[in-house]
């Protein structure tokens, strides 16, 4: 049964002749933690300043808790928003900003003192009340951005890119921090960002969005591992595509004749399963398994010569030339140990293997 908190219908918008946002129609459920990933100029922010009531859809309805948004001044929705940007008053302490929204309330000095600490515990900065603005680093005032928007106590809390402007290693740790806290509270957080890995770190499901459509809509685990178009498919991570014919089928699984790989078989999948459709043959670089004397086997198996490879500390990325393909095969593996430095050596043979479960196979349109 659906418990959805934001329920999208039909939801379009438009500037001048280009098309921000086209025919959304989704929803998210109460306490989910949902993101909206794309480039940028896909629509992702317009739909979010829509929930919040700082844009109004072309077409379409946006609902929030049953309730429809049209009429709905900003003010009066059950939502708050946390920006890029922090927007904390230099003048203020972190008391002063947190509550800073809090003058019409109605809460009494002493309510609304335990509201203040409440929310300086849930975000780490007990203590932490009587500090100017400028004592605070980017992480920090980060927090106290959160806790400004939390001590209304929304119903959905909107978050635009709101690590964007700390560095690697804080964003990381905020992010952390960010699905904890959401978890912890309970309550729905719809976050918008371009950053894919961010996006799979926090989100319980992901909307994939591209020149104002969605195109897709699940888990993280799924939007990786079985995406449903090769747009998808590339912006999620890394990926290696291979033009491909199906040639035949056998029972529970295809032969197809792939550019770049030859004959190999594939599991049977329900909509790509006709003889003569073309397809796309899709692996991720972490999913082959390199080895460097001949195999002998030509099932799941490419020839190549060892090219340009570049280390990233945990990881290491290689690049295999292979005969009837232009752009080299990356390939991907964690440094487990010292000896993976024996591969930076290029011109060598190597061979690329990979299990059936490593293909994703995607319609070529």
């Amino acid at each position: 049964m659906s418990d959805a908190i934001i329920s999208f219908q039909g939801v379009g918008k438009h500037f001048g002749k280009v098309k921000a946002v086209d025919n959304a129609s989704f929803d998210i459920q109460r306490g989910e933690f949902f993101s909206l990933l794309g480039p940028s100029g896909c629509g992702k922010t317009t739909l979010l300043r829509m929930v919040a009531g700082f844009e109004v859809p072309d077409e379409g309805e946006i609902m929030i808790d049953g309730e429809p948004m049209s009429a709905t001044p900003p003010n009066k929705r059950p939502v708050n928003m946390v920006f890029q940007s922090y927007a904390i008053f230099p003048h203020l302490d972190v008391r002063g900003n947190i509550a800073f929204g809090m003058r019409r309330s109605g809460l009494s000095r002493a309510e609304l003192d335990q509201r203040i600490d409440e929310v300086l515990d849930l975000i780490k900065l007990p203590g932490y009340g009587s500090r100017g603005a400028a004592e605070l680093s980017g992480g920090q005032r980060q927090r106290v951005a959160l806790a400004r928007a939390l001590i209304k106590q929304p119903k959905v809390l909107l978050l635009d890119e709101p690590l964007g402007a700390l560095d690697k290693k804080l964003r990381e740790q905020m992010q952390i921090e960010l699905r904890q806290l959401q978890q912890q509270i309970g309550i729905t957080f719809l976050f918008v960002t371009h950053d894919q890995e961010e996006a799979l770190t926090l989100s319980d499901r992901i909307a994939v969005m591209s020149e104002g459509e969605v195109m897709e809509i699940a888990s993280p685990g799924d939007l990786y591992e079985s995406p449903s178009s090769r747009f998808v498919a590339d912006f999620i991570g890394s990926m290696n595509f291979f033009e491909a014919e199906i040639s035949n089928v056998h029972g529970d699984r295809i032969e197809v004749d792939a550019r770049g790989i030859g004959r190999t078989m594939i599991r049977r999948q329900e909509r790509l399963s006709s003889p003569g459709q073309k397809i796309w043959v899709a692996i991720r670089p972490e999913k082959f398994q390199p080895v460097f004397t001949d195999p002998k086997e030509a099932e799941n198996t490419l020839a190549g010569t060892l090219g340009p490879s570049a280390y990233l500390g945990d990881r290491s990325h290689f690049y295999v030339h292979v005969a009837d393909r232009d752009e080299p095969v990356l390939v991907a593996l964690q440094n487990l140990n010292r000896a993976i430095g024996d591969m930076r050596q290029p011109n060598q043979p190597i061979w690329l293997r990979w299990t059936d479960d490593a293909v994703v196979v995607l319609p070529r349109s």
